[in-house]
C-alpha cells in the first residue's frame, strides 16, 4: 500500500468514527439548575408582613378543617390547637414554630447516584406533567391514557436530557384497576428510569406500598435513613384538608419521604380574586400543612406547594400564563424563601386544546415565572396541555427541548477572561468579522444553547423536506426517542423482587374501577 492510500484510508476512517459518532444512541443527563441569577421580589416589606399577619389572623380566628381524621385533631390538641368538631384554629404563632423543624434543603436519592437531586436553596429540579386522564397525539388525536402511555412518557422523560425527575402520575393508565395502577406505575419509574420518582398520594395504603417497593429498590436501612419520593399532597382549597391526602402525608411524613404540601388554587374559584387575599390563603394553608407533618415526625422533608391559575368569568374554564398567576407565583415564591423551606410552583401551563400558539405563549410565560420565581421543583414542566387534562406526546418534547433555555438563563452570564472576549476584539479590529477568528474557533461549540427540535434552515430546504410545522417536527422526535431508548441496567434479584411483590399485592384484592 503506497503512502498516499494510506493516508485516504486514514482520512476515511476517521470520517466513518465521526460520523458514527455523531450518530450514535446517547442518552444525556443534565444535572439540577444551580441558579446564578436573582429571583424576581414584587413584594415590598409591608406587603410581605400585611400577608403573613392575615395568614396567622385566618389560622387563628377561622381555622382550617382536618375531615374524617380524629388522629389529626389528637395531634392538634396536644400540639396547642383549638379543635372544634373538625375545624382546628391555631394560636398565633404555633404553626410558624412547629416549621422550623422542616429542613430548608435536602436531597432526593435515586436509584442511579448520579441522578440524585437536590431539592431547596438555588437550586430547580424539572418534573413531567402529573395527572391527566387523558393523551393525545399527533396520529391518534385524544384519548384515554393507557398503561402504554405511561410507559412511553416514562421512557420519553427517561431520554430528555433536561429532565431531571422521572415525576409520578405522568397520565392517569385507565385500563388498569384504580387499586392496582400504582403498582405498575411505580414499577415503569423504578424499571424503565434511574432518575428519582414520585409515589402514590391516592389513597394511604398506597403510599404505604410506594414506601415499601422503595425498600425492595434501595434497601429498607437506606430508606430509614434518605428520602428517595417526593409526593405531591394536594390541600383541599379553600382551608381544607381531606382524610385521604392526609393520610399519604402521615405514611410518608412518618417514614422521612418528602411531601409537597400544595393548596389547589383557581382564583376566583377556591380563592379569591385579588392577589393579596390568594397569597394570604395560600400561606395559611401552606403553614398549617407544613406544621401537622412536623407533628408526624419534626425533621420530615417538606415544601412549600403552590399551584395557582385563575378562572375565565365567562366561561369558568381555568386559564394559565396571565399576570396575575405569576404575581401571585413571584408572591408566594418570597413567602416560602421567608419561612426557610424548598418551594414548588409554575409548568408549562397552557389552556389549549392543541400544542399551537396559544400553548407556546402561555407555556412560554409559565415556565419563565418559574425560573424568575425561585421555584426548587416545577412539576409538570412538560407535557401539560388543557389545562392539565391531556398529556400530549408532541408537547412534551416541545416543552423538554425549551427546558434547556432555563438552564442557559440560569447559569447567569460569563464574566471570566473568555467571557470578555479581548483577544477576540483585538484580533478582528475595525471592521472584520468574527466566524474564522481563535476565539470564535474555541468557543463555538458550547457559546450558544441549541435546540434539537426547532427548524432553522433556509426556506427552499424546508420546503423540500415537507414544510414540517413545529408539532410535525415533535411526532418526529417523540418516534426517535422512543425508537432509542434503552432501559438503565437494574439488578437482576432487585427487578424479580419487585415483580413479586407487585404480584402478591394484586393477587390479594379483586379489581376495583372506583
Amino acid at each position: 500500500m503506497n503512502e498516499t492510500a494510506g493516508r485516504r484510508r486514514a482520512r476515511g476512517g476517521g470520517g466513518a468514527a465521526r460520523r458514527a459518532e455523531r450518530t450514535a444512541v446517547r442518552i444525556e443527563a443534565a444535572r439540577y439548575i444551580e441558579r446564578n441569577i436573582p429571583d424576581l421580589e414584587i413584594l415590598n416589606d409591608e406587603a410581605i408582613e400585611i400577608i403573613e399577619a392575615n395568614a396567622e389572623t385566618v389560622l387563628e380566628e377561622i381555622g382550617v378543617n382536618f375531615v374524617e381524621n380524629p388522629e389529626a385533631l389528637e395531634r392538634w390538641k396536644a400540639a396547642g390547637a383549638d379543635v372544634d368538631g373538625e375545624r382546628v384554629r391555631l394560636p398565633k404563632g404555633l404553626a410558624r414554630q412547629l416549621c422550623q423543624t422542616a429542613p430548608s434543603q435536602f436531597t432526593q436519592h435515586a436509584r442511579n447516584p448520579e441522578r440524585n437531586v437536590e431539592i431547596g436553596g438555588r437550586s430547580l429540579v424539572l418534573a413531567p406533567v402529573y395527572g391527566p386522564p387523558f393523551v393525545r397525539d399527533a396520529a391518534g388525536g385524544r384519548r384515554y391514557a393507557t398503561m402504554e402511555d405511561f410507559r412511553n412518557f416514562v421512557k420519553l422523560g427517561y431520554m430528555s436530557k433536561w429532565l431531571h425527575h422521572s415525576g409520578g402520575t405522568v397520565c392517569e393508565p385507565t385500563d388498569v384497576a384504580v387499586n392496582k395502577r400504582h403498582l405498575d406505575m411505580l414499577h415503569a419509574h423504578m424499571t424503565l428510569s434511574d432518575k428519582p420518582f414520585m409515589g402514590s398520594v391516592t389513597e394511604p395504603s398506597r403510599a404505604l406500598d410506594s414506601i415499601e417497593m422503595c425498600e425492595i429498590l434501595f434497601g429498607k436501612d437506606f430508606v430509614a435513613d434518605h428520602a428517595v419520593m417526593t409526593s405531591l399532597i394536594n390541600i383541599n382549597s379553600p382551608l381544607t384538608f381531606d382524610n385521604v391526602m392526609m393520610g399519604a402525608l402521615e405514611a410518608y411524613a412518618a417514614a422521612g419521604q418528602a411531601t409537597i404540601i400544595s393548596p389547589f388554587i383557581v382564583g376566583g374559584a377556591m380563592a379569591p380574586v385579588s392577589v393579596v387575599g390568594t397569597l394570604t390563603q395560600v400561606l395559611a394553608e401552606v403553614l398549617a400543612g407544613v406544621a401537622y407533618s412536623q407533628l408526624v415526625r419534626p425533621g420530615a422533608p417538606v415544601i412549600f406547594g403552590a399551584f395557582v391559575t385563575s378562572i375565565d368569568m365567562n366561561s369558568g374554564a381555568p386559564t394559565f400564563g396571565t399576570p396575575e398567576a405569576a404575581q401571585i407565583t413571584y408572591g408566594a415564591g418570597q413567602l416560602a424563601r421567608r419561612l426557610g423551606l424548598p418551594y414548588r410552583s409554575a409548568g408549562s401551563f397552557c389552556g389549549s386544546k392543541l400544542p399551537d400558539a396559544q400553548a407556546a405563549y402561555e407555556t412560554a410565560n409559565s415556565l419563565n415565572m418559574g425560573l424568575l420565581s425561585g421555584v426548587n421543583f416545577m412539576l409538570h414542566a412538560c407535557g401539560w396541555l388543557e389545562g392539565g387534562l391531556v398529556a400530549s406526546y408532541e408537547k412534551f418534547v416541545m416543552d423538554a427541548d425549551q427546558l434547556g433555555v432555563l438552564h442557559k438563563l440560569a447559569a447567569g452570564v460569563d464574566t471570566s477572561e473568555a467571557g470578555q472576549a479581548m483577544d477576540a476584539i483585538r484580533e478582528v479590529g475595525p471592521g472584520g468579522h468574527y466566524l474564522g477568528c481563535a476565539h470564535t474557533q474555541a468557543h463555538f461549540k458550547d457559546a450558544f444553547w441549541r435546540s434539537n427540535l426547532f427548524d432553522y434552515k433556509p426556506f427552499e430546504t424546508w420546503e423540500d423536506e415537507g414544510a414540517r410545522d413545529t408539532e410535525a417536527l415533535a411526532s418526529a422526535r417523540v418516534a426517535k426517542l422512543l425508537a432509542d431508548y434503552q432501559a438503565p441496567a437494574l439488578d437482576p434479584g432487585t427487578a424479580e423482587a419487585l415483580r413479586a411483590y407487585i404480584e402478591t399485592k394484586k393477587a390479594s384484592m379483586p379489581d376495583s374501577f372506583t
